[in-house]
């Protein structure tokens, strides 16, 4: 296999705590930091999400434009490229703040996930048909890639409706996020289920949670992945017992691609296989 692998650097998540890695960047200071270490690894997108000064989740459009703005700044002064995604997904937050930050600082990539879900049983992770339809029209009007974030099966078939109502546009990039709790599990069953339902001309990428983590990037690779989701927000381990940082976590990724004859992606090769819009900052 000849194509080439990205890697996304997934920093902190909305819900990775200093408790669980002592690793976990939460400052905007501290997320561009740990981009441009993620990009030197050989990541060659980067999935952030911002937290406020308490280290929660926020979808808040002026701290977004903090954080991406030291990011971008950090990145430059570096001498290196990436390729930015920023998450939608707060089910606490307003929809429209939800959306906000996109037209300000256009990215290339945003998440967009297909549908709801009892995350771990424990809370609503909540998409709505109108907030599903209004995120589809701004990727469009913006020239943002939406990076379709698949938990469970039936958000397959939501793809399929919304690729039919012209809400989404092919070709997709899909993001397998397999075992949550409350989502499909992370083996080789459920990769196996899922693959043959995407479209053709679609690309994906995949990641496990937790435990599933390095399983789920091999069986990727067997099946001829596109890509590869690592980082703190998924996994903060090495190995058991043992916290990684986000870089470590891209460095091994990049060492199993190759391990695997693939060669890694720089932000450019992403733009074009993804099909990206490069937006002028």
């Amino acid at each position: 296999m000849n194509k080439k692998l990205i890697i996304t650097a997934a920093l902190c998540g909305a819900g990775t705590t200093r408790s669980m890695s002592p690793y976990v960047p939460l400052t905007p200071d501290e997320i561009a930091a740990d981009a441009v270490a993620c990009v030197k690894a050989g990541a060659a997108i980067v999935h952030i999400h911002a937290r406020d000064e308490h280290g929660k989740n926020s979808m808040a459009t002026e701290l977004f434009t903090e954080v991406v703005g030291k990011v971008r700044t950090a990145v430059a002064a570096a001498r290196l490229d990436v390729v930015l995604n920023l998450t939608t997904s707060g089910s606490s937050w307003p929809e429209d703040v939800r959306v906000a930050h996109l037209p300000v600082l256009l990215p290339e990539m945003c998440s967009y996930d297909p549908g709801s879900l009892n995350w771990a049983n424990s809370y609503v992770f909540l998409n709505s048909p109108a907030f599903l339809e209004k995120l589809g029209a701004v990727c469009q009007e913006l020239h943002i890639k939406p990076e379709i974030e698949i938990f469970d099966a039936g958000m397959i078939g939501n793809v399929e409706y919304y690729l039919k109502k012209g809400v989404l546009k092919a070709p997709c990039h899909y993001q397998f996020v397999l075992d949550v709790s409350g989502g499909m599990p992370g083996n080789i069953e459920s990769l196996a289920y899922l693959l043959p339902k995407i479209p053709q001309g679609s690309t994906w990428s995949i990641t496990g949670i937790g435990k599933s983590h390095v399983p789920m990037m091999l069986a990727g690779l067997a099946a001829g992945c596109d890509g590869l989701r690592v980082g703190l927000e998924d996994n903060v381990f090495l190995e058991k017992g043992v916290h990684a940082t986000n870089a470590q976590l891209v460095t091994r990724a990049v060492e199993l691609g190759k391990m695997t004859g693939r060669e890694i992606a720089s932000a450019e090769d992403a733009r074009l296989i993804l099909g990206l819009t490069k937006h002028r900052q």
